[in-house]
């Protein structure tokens, strides 16, 4: 996927899911504004997998809706 979206676009048509976003254009706060979806999944480890294959220079991981029972945030 090298199409541009923005994150409203994003979090509509991923839903729940995780996403992976190469070079996400970002404000002030580093709130991801748009970007390139390269892989989104249910499961965020199979995200991450795919972060590491692809090597991108710069990427966000973000999660969309309620997060999983147990899963935890780190900042």
């Amino acid at each position: 996927m090298n199409e541009l979206l923005t994150i409203a676009e994003i979090e509509s048509r991923f839903g729940s899911e995780w996403v992976l976003i190469e070079d996400p254009r970002t404000n002030e706060a580093l709130e991801v504004l748009e970007g390139k979806v390269r892989f989104h999944s249910a499961d965020r480890d199979e995200v991450y997998r795919k972060a590491a294959e692809l090597r991108p220079a710069r990427f966000a991981v973000l999660h969309f809706g309620q997060l999983p029972q147990g899963a935890a945030v780190v900042l």
